[in-house]
């Protein structure tokens, strides 16, 4: 499958779409004083901005007919452990760097006035995982792969144990245990892997590695251990509600929006093509994981009183479809799990901003504290009522598409998976309108909410965005599925053939 490897331009595309955000963060940390806070805004906008702009070209020149790697680039890094500065983007891979960039404007937007202390550095953080992010999408290099990896926890944690709420040192602790004890497993099979290919840590060389059932195993529960965490799979969830709530508003657009995507990706790009013996075989076991996350944790989300852990644990369920799909190797499970990811990236991303909004003005998340919220802010409940849609999976937004293929998907390998996966749109609706109703109508809560202004341009611009996003995807879908079509295809003729 994607071994070969097409000619690279000469403009170093994912480079500058790894490092111009780094930069700009680096430039912020070394203005970085509260007295010069407009500047530092105006430069996370610009560097964000920019960032967004070089991936532009990623996606104007890509090839829609192959599935081999593009804009490759590959240097040295550590030749003498056969570690190289290796990066390429397929259809697998190419919308996830554009949603990264994409999200990190909303989140610096976001930030442009809820945050008043340590701007510069709340600024940088963001900007700094953003390119680390990208450098995980991209990374053709087992230990690069790793490095990037590894290192988007360190930006994650200091913008939770810094920016976050009451008990953020605890969410911030909790979340880097988990996922650094979740890695350390991997960390053995990339080893292991690189002894096997005579020295090399290229991932693609990887792939065409013959390994015993044994091997496979091996190596699948050791990513298994990693991506499991990062996503996160039932039953290793309990971090994300947590981290969430402690969050600043930001800080958990991107956790929802592109860091859970992140073992989701490993999955695809290492579990499934290194490993397609055991994958196969595995399979009923992940499937049955994917099923209890979509069911069970919707259930667990109808009862939660805090806004914010309803839809982090919304979040369980919808990433539980990712899994699903990528485990029913078919096509439309395939497709729609990477297009559940993107679409997961709008949505979430849009009603944890929304959530924001409300915490901006009342500081608190707790559903009880507000009622009749339309009656105050009109415009806002539009936006929250479409995203609150769309998270529940409504026909025309984008949340429907990626769950509706799964489904398709899940019925083709059996009804029985198919039927259980569709109860999720029930308990999406369930819980999702149940939250929205309680929120934005019936009569005025109370004082606070009589107080409440509608939203600023600022937030009505974001909102906007994303709400064209959402709909655009949810109405046209085909330039996403077109740009992942050959490279699912190639994968998936892959993994049906046994390594054994």
């Amino acid at each position: 499958m994607m071994a070969s490897e097409m000619a690279s331009n000469f403009t170093p595309w994912l480079t500058l779409a790894i490092f111009v955000p780094i930069a700009f963060g680096l430039i912020i940390l070394a203005i970085g004083n509260d007295q010069r806070a407009s500047l530092v805004r105006i430069l996370a906008l610009v560097g964000a901005v920019i960032s967004f702009l070089v991936t532009i070209p990623i996606y104007a020149n890509f090839d829609q007919t192959t599935a081999l790697m593009q804009f490759v680039e590959m240097r040295n890094w550590i030749p003498s452990f056969g570690v190289f500065y290796h990066l390429g983007v397929d259809g697998l891979s190419m919308w996830f760097v554009l949603l990264t960039a994409f999200i990190t404007i909303i989140v610096v937007l976001a930030g442009w006035q809820a945050i008043t202390t340590r701007v510069a550095q709340y600024m940088a953080a963001f900007l700094i995982l953003s390119g680390l992010m990208v450098g995980v999408f991209v990374a053709l290099d087992g230990m690069l792969f790793y490095v990037f990896f590894e290192a988007t926890l360190i930006p994650m944690y200091i913008i939770v144990g810094v920016w976050g709420g009451e008990n953020r040192v605890y969410a911030a602790f909790k979340f880097f245990l988990y996922t650094l004890l979740g890695s350390l497993l991997t960390l053995i099979a990339l080893i292991y892997l690189w002894s096997r290919a005579d020295g090399s840590f290229d991932i693609l060389t990887w792939h065409k590695l013959p390994l015993t059932m044994t091997e496979q195993t091996f190596i699948f529960v050791a990513f298994l251990t990693a991506f499991a965490v990062k996503m996160p799979m039932w039953p290793v969830h309990t971090w994300l509600p947590d981290t969430h709530v402690e969050a600043p508003t930001g800080g958990s657009i991107v956790l929802a929006a592109i860091m859970l995507k992140l073992g989701a990706y490993g999955f695809i790009r290492l579990s499934l093509p290194i490993a397609p013996d055991a994958s196969l075989a595995l399979a009923p076991v992940m499937i049955t994981l994917s099923l209890i996350a979509v069911i069970y944790i919707g259930l667990v989300a109808i009862v939660q009183e805090d806004m914010k852990k309803l839809v982090a644990y919304s979040s369980v369920a919808h990433m539980g479809f990712v899994t699903l799909g990528l485990f029913l190797f078919n096509t439309a499970g395939l497709e729609g799990a990477i297009v559940q990811m993107i679409s997961h990236g709008f949505v979430s991303g849009a009603v944890f901003y929304c959530i924001g909004v409300l915490y901006d003005r009342m500081h608190t998340h707790e559903i009880a504290e507000f009622g009749g919220v339309i009656n105050t802010m009109p415009k806002f409940v539009t936006f929250f009522i479409l995203f609150s849609m769309a998270n529940a999976g409504l026909p025309a937004t984008s949340g429907f598409v990626g769950e509706f293929m799964v489904i398709m998907g899940a019925v083709k390998f059996n009804f029985w998976v198919g039927l259980l996966a569709a109860t999720a749109l029930i308990l999406g609706a369930s819980y999702t309108l149940w939250m929205a109703k309680r929120v934005a109508f019936g009569e005025i809560a109370n004082e606070h909410v009589r107080e409440l202004q509608d939203i600023s341009n600022r937030e009505f611009l974001i909102l906007g965005v994303m709400a064209i996003a959402v709909l655009f995807m949810g109405l046209y879908p085909k330039p996403f599925t077109d740009v992942m079509h050959v490279s699912v295809q190639a994968l998936l003729q892959h993994v049906s053939i046994s390594k054994l």
